[in-house]
């Protein structure tokens, strides 16, 4: 939902499942879409989205589907487990806030159930998947100063501390440790993390557990602190950047991929090239660049306009995809 295409893609995909079958199957959209449909009062967008895709019979609300439905896997060795569902941030250009809701973090007891019995049928890599993972369990924290984990241990929530101020308490670093001590399984993953989250201690766990995996995906979104608090990200490139490089010396071999946005408000040029600088500088393993896509009920939407023409964006696009995602072999160090 943070662009248009992703919209697009589920239109077409209907369209596709629909046609010629016999009989026709039942079609039901749940997630973002349909969060933004039920969270608009005025109900135009459920409107518009049953005229575009009149094949759907059912629009359910994400809320009533929750984290009690199993999910139903065709890939026995590998899992998408979600640990936590909705967004606190409020970053100007995204409407996850809008559109899933707070941020909800499933029970920690029934992840590690959950991923016991994957185990179990034989699943050796796991992905942990929320808007924002490595800010888990803050709604399960009752007491910063104590957390009790299902082994009856009792450990202190990690609070990071950022821009001089103490964020949340968060138990991902807890999480991800219980999570490679389950027998069986052999590589464990996230996605997706902040910046501002991503605590001393997380970094200390991933780098003394060899089952996390060293690809570690940050999203950086703009190298330029205008546009990065325009965007209401709660850091600045150079943050960034020292971030990056702490990870680097506790894991000599981490290799870190982003999420770029270009032609969002006000990226003039300068600003541009800032976040050319900023990837030089990074050395990303890889990047998901996107096109800026104005999109309804965000903070952008409502104040800053789109004032970039998409043919500056197309070429902002292939310059930043050239130099990230087509120069060969990731470098691993960052300067």
């Amino acid at each position: 939902m943070i662009r248009q295409t992703a919209e697009d893609k589920v239109t077409g995909l209907v369209k596709n499942i629909a046609k010629g079958r016999n009989p026709k199957p039942k079609i039901v959209i749940t997630g973002c879409m349909v969060g933004m449909a039920t969270r608009d009062d005025s109900g135009k967008y459920i409107k518009a989205l049953k005229k575009r895709m009149p094949e759907v019979d059912e629009f359910l609300p994400l809320e009533e589907v929750g984290f009690d439905y199993p999910a139903l896997r065709s890939d026995i060795t590998h899992a998408w487990v979600p640990i936590s569902n909705g967004c606190n941030n409020f970053c100007t250009f995204c409407v996850v806030p809008f559109t899933r809701g707070r941020e909800i973090s499933r029970p920690y007891k029934e992840i590690l159930k959950e991923i016991e019995d994957l185990s179990k049928n034989g699943c050796k890599e796991i992905t942990l998947l929320g808007q924002n993972v490595n800010s888990y369990g803050s709604d399960l924290v009752k007491s910063q100063k104590s957390y009790k984990l299902p082994n009856g241990k009792i450990v202190k929530p990690v609070i990071v501390k950022h821009l001089g101020k103490f964020r949340i308490p968060t138990l991902f670093p807890y999480l991800l440790e219980d999570v490679c001590n389950i027998k069986g399984i052999e590589t464990v993953k996230f996605i997706s993390s902040n910046p501002w989250d991503f605590s001393n201690e997380l970094i200390s766990t991933i780098a003394k557990n060899e089952k996390i995996d060293r690809n570690l995906h940050i999203a950086v979104q703009s190298g330029d602190d205008k546009i990065l608090k325009k965007m209401n990200r709660w850091y600045t490139r150079s943050q960034y950047l020292n971030l990056l490089k702490k990870i680097k010396s506790k894991i000599p071999n981490a290799q870190i991929s982003t999420d770029i946005i270009v032609g969002f408000p006000g990226e003039g040029e300068k600003e541009f090239q800032n976040t050319v600088k900023l990837s030089e500088t990074a050395n990303f393993a890889y990047a998901y660049i996107s096109k800026y896509s104005d999109r309804p009920q965000t903070a952008a939407h409502k104040g800053l306009g789109d004032d970039v023409p998409y043919a500056e964006k197309e070429k902002r696009f292939r310059i930043l995809d050239e130099l990230i995602n087509h120069r060969g072999s990731p470098r691993t160090a960052v300067h």
